[in-house]
């Protein structure tokens, strides 16, 4: 009875901890507080249900102006402090990119055509107890329409990832 008694207490006093661990949150915009004071000095919101995590972010540093030069708007620049690299090594990687995009383009064009030869224009071959389970047929064919989809989707995204590099030299 005592050791019943014991964990109730100890329940309950955990039970007033984590209440008393969650202070109320006001919503300020795009910034949050926990000083009721500002919060209603601000005309902020007070968030209801639920925890709140905020991960603080840091700024841009540098310059975010460009500069006065002789360079054009259209020219990607690297944040500051980045190390430099030269134009041959840059050519060498976009090089080297344009080489592993191509493989993967190839090899997904390749699985393309291998699924579109089993999908059968939408009628493939049964298969084993598909003859007398035409819900297993109807799904698989499903199944394959959607990896179809998914394959062209691929496809699509390694084709703009090429055109957005620089055009072989």
């Amino acid at each position: 009875m005592k050791t019943l008694t014991l964990a109730i207490a100890l329940f309950a006093s955990l039970a007033g901890l984590s209440a008393q661990a969650q202070e109320r949150v006001w919503r300020c915009g795009n910034e949050y507080t926990n000083n009721a004071t500002d919060a209603q000095r601000r005309g902020c919101k007070l968030m209801e249900g639920g925890n709140v995590t905020v991960v603080q972010g840091t700024r841009p540093s540098g310059a975010s102006t460009p500069s006065a030069g002789g360079s054009t708007g259209s020219a990607a620049r690297a944040p500051a402090g980045s190390p430099r690299v030269e134009s041959a090594d840059q050519r060498a990687r976009d090089s080297d990119a344009r080489a592993v995009l191509e493989s993967e383009l190839k090899k997904a064009q390749a699985r393309q055509a291998e699924l579109l030869k089993e999908y059968n224009n939408g009628e493939p071959e049964k298969q084993g107890s598909e003859s007398k389970n035409y819900q297993k047929y109807l799904d698989r064919v499903a199944d394959m329409k959607a990896q179809i989809a998914r394959n062209e989707s691929d496809i699509a995204g390694l084709q703009r990832e090429i055109g957005r590099l620089p055009a072989n030299r």
